[in-house]
């Protein structure tokens, strides 16, 4: 499996505005619950991230009640925007 170039897009959806929005939370109060700052957990949101931290994610779906393929999912392919 080749890795990826830092240039190329990838190809994972983030879903937190959904799931913030779904339990009526918002970003800052996450961002306090998980120890990550506002401005890291908005990069990830904004599918800007190109990496997060396993401790990181357990923390999100922890404080969220939900698991992983809640708040990413990998978008196939040929539905790259």
């Amino acid at each position: 499996m080749g890795q990826a170039h830092p240039e190329e897009p990838h190809l994972i959806d983030c879903h937190l505005d959904d799931l913030l929005a779904a339990r009526n939370m918002t970003l800052t109060h996450l961002a306090e619950l998980v120890g990550v700052s506002v401005v890291n957990l908005s990069v990830l949101k904004n599918n800007r991230a190109k990496a997060i931290r396993f401790s990181t994610l357990t923390a999100i779906c922890a404080a969220l009640h939900c698991d992983v393929g809640d708040i990413l999912t990998v978008r196939s392919a040929t539905h790259e925007q």
